[in-house]
């Protein structure tokens, strides 16, 4: 699965990429393609070898050269480039907003995986990750209960999560033009526009743009400890804040033009007016999940 995920993931890459380049144009080398689509060699090949049957690409060696057809492609959907752990914590979330979850709240593990399509083992690795930090309890012969949030639990998360993002807001800022990120952020910048236009029939759909957006940023630093524990962080971050429905349009219009100033620092790569704008925009996130958390224990 995991396998997989990332070939569909770097297939839609390249095909995002290739669209972008001239018909007859030469295909970069595997060691060009690897660094821009950051997956292996490997993976790569896989990634030509798939062209190549599509008909994206011809020749063979050193000798690619890229189609006019490959327009006519299209992309594997969006839920099959995602691994299932992240899809998992998706649906959990999206549940739990969808039930106004509430401190004390019951969770069944067949239930939820009956609801989400998948093995109960994958839903169980999820709670226990919630567990570690508090946020759910085990009981015994009675499942699982979400036990809510504090305002100094969300001090605690905050003062981490802000300096996290400040890391991985430097290193994307130094990041090589080369890097498939900036396409991405450029992608991401177009949303935030479209969504800004559209903003009073679809201020609902900013969760997941701010989702997609924040995760943007935290790729450009990698770490594996710090990334286990922000997955943490990111979903409380961008989940349990949308529980206070109160002027929910108004913020998350205010959230998407501070996104977009966020995004233009970024472009333009002075790391002091990229963590102005991050700080900026960490602010009014943390007196938003503050507000959220009155009234929770």
């Amino acid at each position: 699965m995991k396998t997989d995920t990332v070939f569909k993931r770097a297939f839609n890459d390249a095909l995002a990429f290739l669209a972008k380049v001239e018909d007859g144009s030469m295909l970069p080398s595997e060691n060009e393609l690897a660094v821009r689509l950051e997956v292996s060699r490997t993976t790569v090949r896989k990634v030509i070898a798939s062209l190549g049957a599509a008909g994206v690409i011809t020749g063979s060696g050193r000798e690619r050269k890229v189609t006019a057809s490959r327009g006519t492609i299209q992309p594997f959907p969006h839920a099959e480039t995602v691994p299932m752990a992240a899809q998992v914590e998706e649906r959990f979330m999206e549940w739990m907003l969808r039930d106004n979850a509430r401190p004390g709240m019951a969770l069944n593990e067949l239930e939820l995986a009956r609801q989400f399509g998948v093995a109960t083992t994958g839903i169980r690795e999820f709670l226990n990750r919630f567990q570690r930090f508090g946020l759910i309890e085990k009981r015994p012969n009675a499942g699982w209960a979400f036990k809510g949030f504090t305002p100094s639990f969300a001090q605690e998360l905050f003062e981490i999560r802000e300096m996290f993002e400040l890391r991985s807001a430097r290193a994307l800022a130094a990041l090589p033009e080369t890097s498939p990120c900036w396409g991405q952020l450029e992608d991401l910048r177009r949303e935030h526009l479209k969504l800004l236009d559209e903003i009073d029939e679809r201020y609902h759909d900013f969760s997941d743009l701010d989702s997609r957006f924040h995760r943007l940023i935290s790729s450009a630093a990698p770490n594996r400890f710090i990334d286990s524990f922000y997955d943490i962080i990111t979903v409380i971050f961008h989940y349990h804040y949308q529980w206070n429905k109160q002027d929910e349009r108004q913020r998350n219009e205010v959230a998407i033009r501070e996104h977009l100033a966020y995004i233009d620092a970024l472009f333009g790569r002075d790391v002091e007016i990229v963590e102005r704008a991050c700080r900026a925009h960490l602010a009014s996130a943390r007196e938003t999940l503050l507000r959220s958390t009155s009234g929770q224990s």
